[in-house]
């Protein structure tokens, strides 16, 4: 066999292998992606459905009938009061979003800027609390909590949960890497360091203080402990609290509690699409090696 031939041949036959191998992660991430649908395919089926075709041993991928008033029925339920719960829902996230945002990128720019003989030592300090379980200082929350008279109402449920130390850590590592050329050009201008954190920093960080709100936007959206414990009215229900109210000891509201799990995924998938892609480009620039 001539050397071009063979040549030729080894070229083809890798081509092949490498066309293979893109047509098995092709099929591998469809099979993936299907899988990962299914519990958002068993909530829309299953909201449209009545309770017969829900425990029906006979499976249909469609219900014989999509109940579309199952959505009026939610919202027209005098016992959840499910719309309400969605705003409370929505005003809780985006003031904790905001607040632990502000003062985690706070702590993480002084923590990694600002000189201070005592700063590694802060630092591990909030690093520490990450050693802590939660159950060890819900009670006494609770405790400081219940004597500010702060109970169903919005200071009680949005306050403590403010500061993050797993927020605090990442902007610190991002800000370690931050160019300093542009912290320089703005002390030259006579800059301090407050105003070069909002007019240098800021601006020129959207990514990473994307990528942390969106974390903290879907924890806060999906806490259920402390709104079950603090929001004791009805008025204080969150989505998360009002959902449990379709399972109870004596009943159970499939249908509702379908629909409803359903609507409260919706403000956290737009909120994911729209800013999906920060999330990866702000924890990439982290720099999580100190």
């Amino acid at each position: 066999m001539r050397p071009r031939q063979k040549t030729r041949d080894t070229r083809d036959l890798r081509d092949a292998l490498v066309g293979v191998g893109r047509a098995v992660r092709l099929v591998l991430l469809i099979a993936l992606a299907l899988l990962f649908l299914i519990p958002f395919y068993l909530l829309v089926r299953n909201g449209l459905a009545d309770e017969a075709d829900i425990t029906s041993a006979d499976w249909t991928f469609f219900p014989r009938e999509l109940r579309w008033s199952n959505v009026t029925e939610l919202f027209d339920d005098p016992n959840v009061p499910m719309a309400h719960a969605l705003l409370n829902s929505s005003l809780i996230a985006v003031l904790t979003t905001l607040g632990t945002v502000l003062l985690a990128s706070l702590a993480g720019y002084g923590l990694a800027r600002i000189p201070y003989r005592f700063a590694d030592a802060v630092f591990y300090w909030i690093l520490g609390t990450l050693m802590v379980p939660a159950a060890v200082t819900f009670v006494p929350s609770f405790v400081l909590v219940s004597s500010l008279g702060w109970i169903s109402t919005l200071r009680g449920l949005v306050v403590p949960t403010l500061f993050s130390a797993v927020a605090a850590f990442i902007f610190r590592q991002y800000f370690l890497g931050f160019p300093r050329e542009l912290e320089d050009a703005a002390r030259v201008d006579g800059l301090g360091y407050w105003r070069t954190y909002w007019r240098v920093v800021v601006p020129n960080a959207r990514p990473v203080f994307a990528a942390v709100g969106t974390i903290v936007f879907i924890g806060a959206w999906n806490a259920f402990l402390w709104p079950l414990v603090i929001g004791q009215d009805r008025e204080a229900w969150t989505v998360q609290v009002a959902l449990s109210t379709f399972t109870t000891a004596q009943s159970v509201n499939l249908h509702e509690l379908f629909v409803a799990a359903a609507v409260s995924i919706v403000p956290l998938l737009v909120v994911f699409l729209l800013l999906q892609r920060y999330i990866v480009a702000g924890v990439e620039r982290t720099g999580i090696d100190d």
